[in-house]
């Protein structure tokens, strides 16, 4: 039986960022990883899909300025943009991810993990090898979630694609169909079809983006039609045919959609179908409920942790490490017997997923929100105000591309006169989403808000013109 302070089941970068953050505290730490250290956003999601996108944005962007225009005299070269995935993905090798966890001194177990009691795990190696552990003060459940493939006849028996399949491909399909049209079924749209493939999306519900602002799933719409994706909405798939290894069938009310690939990307479920938690009293398959610094509720004396992914409180890397970095400080506190305060804002409670989470759609326009929109406002019952502003009529944007489009929106308390939500839609808004979290997060209010001047000319002068149009 080896012995650590603190034992992290799942080495992608929620389980990394609790293992450095108990390290530097003065604990012990384990990863423990089944796959790949760094998990899904370093192989499969956030890194190999966004440089997928890269290439044909910065070629739309150049091709969007008169004078550069000229200049663009080809299309995306679709195999340089796939082996510059393969680069971002270090071919699917962790060797640099495994250095550096030596680098700070938290040891690695390759294996699949498995709680078998309380504070202990037993991993078993591909080999089929057997290691027992044994945490002093905790046990950190960081294993994600994976595609959810809906109950839809003959989807399973098809071999359809999920993200991980798109996102390492080693071809350009002839064509694709995807069942979906959230952040993932939108982005891997876009990529696709400026890679050369014929695609058609598939949406169950009335609009795509459901929960974003209306303007951002009907931009998003009008921007993929325009670049030849057959996008359908209100749109049910009752049966999926596939004749061995030929083309795949969606039968749907729309009718029948016939594609060399079906790319399903319909959702997660959680990572925890094979992790003990019945052993500790849990659900096995189960989402876990979670208090603010990350433990599991159900867990008597606290030693259970879930973050990221598993706890279902925010499906993003960068929240996966903010619950990671509030979390582990709160291990390391609880370790040296302080008593510790998870008020609001605390240094140990990940309070920001509750309503100030931001997120970045990475289609052509981006879609960049953070916090609540106008409808989740309300619903949550704040008495609030929506004001919007059209970017393209900003200077800034009219520098940036010729015929720029896009829109923008913020959610007032207007009993707290502060930012609870904002949404941009338009090329290159990503790099404005910060300023409006600040925003959010720090309850800037709108009077003082107004005394931050944007530079002239860029398109942040729309942070002048959406308080203008509230009356300030």
């Amino acid at each position: 039986m080896q012995t650590y302070d603190v034992i992290v089941i799942g080495a992608g970068s929620t389980g990394q960022n609790i293992a450095d953050r108990a390290v530097r505290g003065g604990l012990t730490a384990v990863l423990v990883e089944a796959e790949l250290i760094g998990g899904e956003c370093s192989y499969w999601a956030c890194m190999p899909s966004k440089a997928l996108l890269r290439g044909p944005e910065a070629v739309a962007a150049a091709k969007a300025v008169d004078g550069a225009a000229q200049a663009v005299t080809g299309t995306v070269d679709a195999s340089a943009t796939l082996a510059r995935r393969t680069r971002f993905t270090h071919d699917w090798n962790d060797a640099s991810q495994l250095e550096w966890a030596t680098s700070k001194s938290i040891d690695v177990v390759r294996g699949s993990g498995r709680l078998t009691g309380e504070r202990t795990v037993r991993v078993t190696g591909s080999d089929g090898s057997s290691t027992e552990l044994a945490a002093t003060h905790a046990v950190a459940l960081c294993t994600g979630s994976a595609a959810s493939v809906p109950p839809i006849p003959g989807l399973a028996q098809a071999r359809p694609w999920t993200p991980r399949e798109a996102t390492s491909a080693q071809r350009v399909p002839g064509s694709l169909a995807i069942i979906g049209g959230g952040v993932v079924g939108c982005e891997l749209a876009t990529a696709w079809r400026a890679l050369g493939a014929d695609v058609t999306l598939l949406q169950r519900g009335e609009r795509l983006l459901a929960g974003n602002e209306d303007f951002a799933g009907e931009l998003v719409a009008s921007a993929l039609r325009a670049a030849g994706v057959d996008v359908r909405t209100g749109v049910t798939t009752t049966e999926v045919i596939r004749d061995g290894d030929g083309p795949t069938t969606m039968v749907t009310g729309d009718g029948d959609v016939t594609a060399e690939v079906v790319l399903v990307a319909a959702g997660r479920r959680a990572r925890t179908e094979d992790v003990g938690l019945e052993t500790v009293g849990l659900e096995e398959g189960s989402w876990l409920d979670v208090d603010d610094t990350c433990r599991v509720r159900a867990i008597e004396d606290g030693w259970l942790y879930a973050v990221g992914d598993v706890n279902h409180r925010a499906l993003l890397t960068h929240m996966g490490k903010y619950q990671a970095r509030m979390s582990g400080e709160a291990i390391v506190a609880r370790a040296r017997g302080e008593e510790i305060s998870a008020t609001p804002w605390s240094r140990y409670a990940a309070t920001a997923d509750h309503a100030a989470v931001p997120s970045v759609v990475f289609t052509e326009p981006q879609v960049a929100s953070v916090g609540r929109t106008e409808r989740g406002a309300r619903e949550d019952g704040l008495r609030v105000r929506g004001v919007e502003y059209d970017l393209g009529a900003i200077a800034g944007s009219s520098v940036y591309a010729d015929g720029y489009t896009g829109r923008a929106k913020i959610v007032v308390d207007e009993d707290r006169k502060v930012l609870v939500g904002a949404t941009f839609v338009g090329a290159g808004v990503g790099e404005l989403l910060h300023s409006a979290t600040v925003a959010v997060v720090g309850e800037v209010p709108l009077e003082r808000l107004w005394h931050a001047v944007p530079s002239y000319p860029t398109i942040s002068e729309i942070w002048l013109r959406l308080l203008e149009n509230y009356g300030l």
